[in-house]
């Protein structure tokens, strides 16, 4: 499973060139565009497409907030929570985990450590991402750079029905291929393919390792 944050290196046209790009090479992706560009890229592509980041309220008077009811609208079919760069308190990753499930949207959290991950799994998400923020936009992948807490991740994960997913600093196919190795169910990856003007030889790299 390849999950690609688009962050705000794409609008519009461009986005929607990426995610066709994408789409060709890698059919079963899930894209997280900015939230501007979320129903162009549901209607207008065959992908999955997730908001990069929702807001913990179910209600028509929120305005100013990207809720999941407006995100479902729009052609959203999950979203992320607690991005490194959009960090939320634990009360609302609860809260938008069961407004996920109530309203049939998958959530992926994403977390910086192992820490508080026995709580998150207790509210059962779609799937957890751990990301060492440290990585970040690095091009560091944490395959090679922290491969034994990845290892632990997966060691709890594999007692839930939860999918484990590798982020932080995913850069290269033999990244993805790594993260698979160590037990992994797919990555979250973002600059290394939505930064560069043409990512087409890196999305055929990594559909041969998949």
């Amino acid at each position: 499973m390849i999950i690609v944050n688009f962050k705000n290196y794409k609008f519009e046209k461009q986005a929607l060139a990426l995610a066709k790009q994408i789409q060709k090479f890698l059919p079963k992706a899930i894209v997280c565009p900015p939230a501007i560009d979320l129903e162009s890229l549901a209607s207008k592509t065959k992908l999955k497409v997730f908001a990069q980041s929702t807001d913990p309220y179910e209600t028509d008077r929120a305005t100013g907030f990207n809720t999941l009811p407006a995100i479902k609208k729009a052609g959203a079919t999950g979203t992320l929570i607690n991005h490194s760069e959009h960090l939320l308190p634990m009360k609302d990753i609860y809260t938008l985990i069961k407004l996920s499930n109530k309203l049939n949207l998958k959530s992926l959290v994403c977390i910086p450590n192992l820490k508080n991950i026995k709580k998150i799994i207790s509210q059962k998400p779609w799937a957890i991402a751990f990301e060492d923020p440290k990585l970040i936009s690095t091009g560091k992948s944490v395959t090679q750079y922290n491969p034994k807490a990845i290892l632990e991740f997966v060691k709890i994960m594999k007692r839930t029905k939860i999918i484990p997913i590798c982020g932080a600093g995913i850069s290269t196919a033999q990244d993805v291929k790594e993260s698979y190795s160590l037990g992994c169910k797919g990555v979250l990856i973002a600059s290394a393919i939505a930064k560069p003007k043409n990512p087409l030889s890196l999305l055929k790299k990594i559909r041969e390792v998949i």
